[in-house]
């Protein structure tokens, strides 16, 4: 089982040069390939391009996405995810693919280059940790750390540590961990190998809601402090609420819809199954406090929204979300009711879901995308269209802390 293991993670690592595999790499042909000296590209971003076909399945897929922070790949299951996600590694082979990975070109059929997966300089953190269990968690790290590349900068151990506080699990085996520890021990060795990319296939989806909890924080704290590429797949929505910075629906193993998370999620012309999750993330702020009544207000460009209090400082940054199916819609404001939380907007565009009784309406709070989902009546009954002011009125925000 440990030899399987090894012969795993030995072609998802880099090598470390001088051990037996000469530092140029070659492409098909036996010629030296130098990437990182490819002139004539665009130095930042992550430019992925795949065709592969299965009996039952392909995926054809042109992403473009940008060179740091968090892209989820999201959709249902069996949509091409972790197809995908193992293109971008080399342990699935797409005919005449081309990825690109912040200005190194890691394969490009036409001219003949493939890198093998252990030559490509990234980190894979998969659903299970993966770990050696005959060997503690500090030997654990020190194998990801041996296989890094000795010419490029990274991480210290210390920092790794640290940044996913497992100090204290050092000494201990695989075993004795929970499996949010064996997570964290594995993101960490993953963090050692200095990658260039980062990839992450449902590293939560084992884990209990508890165990998810302990570890988002820590993957909060990869984005804040990391400057390169992250392609995170997920079938939660709420996971890449809170962490994405770009978004990928994928469906049958094409791209349906592509871009930064906030507009992506606000748009309405998507297939009718990612609507029944439609929803919208807000970046605010935290204005001020209430401890009258044990509410925080947090701004936005599109108004202000009241909150349960919030042990944070004011001016600190907070994520939020909003379901559409907690917007209800109102011609005049309405100050006598329950619902605190109402902001003025105007209608966009609306679509149909998936329920023909049921409307999708994209609204706009000063620059803000909103959106509502109703009923079909009362679109009607509210004579709503396109251009028309009215109150959004929010009876859930979802904080993401």
């Amino acid at each position: 089982m440990a030899n399987r293991l090894k012969e795993t993670l030995d072609k998802l690592m880099p090598v470390r040069v001088g051990q037996g595999v000469p530092e140029r790499r070659k492409d098909l042909h036996g010629h030296d390939v130098r990437p990182e000296l490819d002139e004539g590209l665009d130095q930042k971003g992550l430019k992925a391009c795949f065709k592969i076909n299965y009996p039952e399945f392909n995926l054809e897929v042109d992403l473009d996405v940008p060179g740091r922070g968090i892209t989820a790949l999201f959709g249902h299951s069996g949509s091409g995810k972790t197809t995908c996600l193992r293109a971008v590694a080399g342990l699935e082979r797409a005919a005449n693919g081309y990825l690109e990975v912040n200005g190194e070109v890691w394969q490009d059929d036409n001219r003949g280059i493939f890198l093998p997966t252990h030559q490509r300089a990234l980190g894979y953190v998969f659903q299970e940790a993966s770990l050696f269990a005959h060997l503690s968690v500090r030997d654990n790290l020190n194998y990801g750390l041996k296989r890094s590349a000795a010419s490029t900068q990274g991480i210290a151990f210390e920092q790794a540590v640290e940044w996913l506080d497992i100090s204290a699990l050092l000494a201990r085996r695989p075993e004795r961990l929970s499996g949010g520890e064996r997570q964290r021990v594995a993101i960490a060795r993953a963090l050692l190998s200095k990658p260039r990319l980062l990839l992450f296939d449902e590293p939560l989806a084992a884990l209990d809601l508890k165990r998810k909890a302990e570890i988002l924080p820590y993957l909060e704290r990869l984005h804040d402090h990391l400057d390169i590429p992250m392609l995170y797949v997920s079938h939660s929505p709420d996971e890449v609420a809170r962490l994405a910075d770009h978004l990928v629906l994928l469906a049958e193993g094409k791209v349906v819809a592509a871009g930064a998370l906030q507009e992506t999620l606000a748009r309405i012309d998507l297939p009718a199954a990612f609507a029944d999750d439609a929803g919208v993330v807000i970046d605010a702020v935290i204005g001020g406090h209430d401890d009258q009544n044990y509410l925080s207000r947090l701004d936005f460009g599109g108004g202000a929204l009241f909150v349960s209090r919030q042990d944070k400082a004011l001016g600190s940054g907070l994520r939020c979300r909003i379901h559409a199916r907690d917007v209800s819609l109102n011609l005049e404001r309405a100050d006598n009711s329950s619902i605190l939380n109402i902001i003025q907007a105007r209608v966009i565009a609306v679509a149909d879901t998936d329920n023909p009784a049921n409307v999708l309406v994209r609204l706009d709070a000063a620059g803000t995308p909103l959106l509502a989902r109703i009923t079909r009546r009362s679109w009607h009954n509210l004579g709503l269209a396109p251009n028309r002011l009215l109150w959004a009125q929010i009876k859930a925000v979802a904080l993401f802390n």
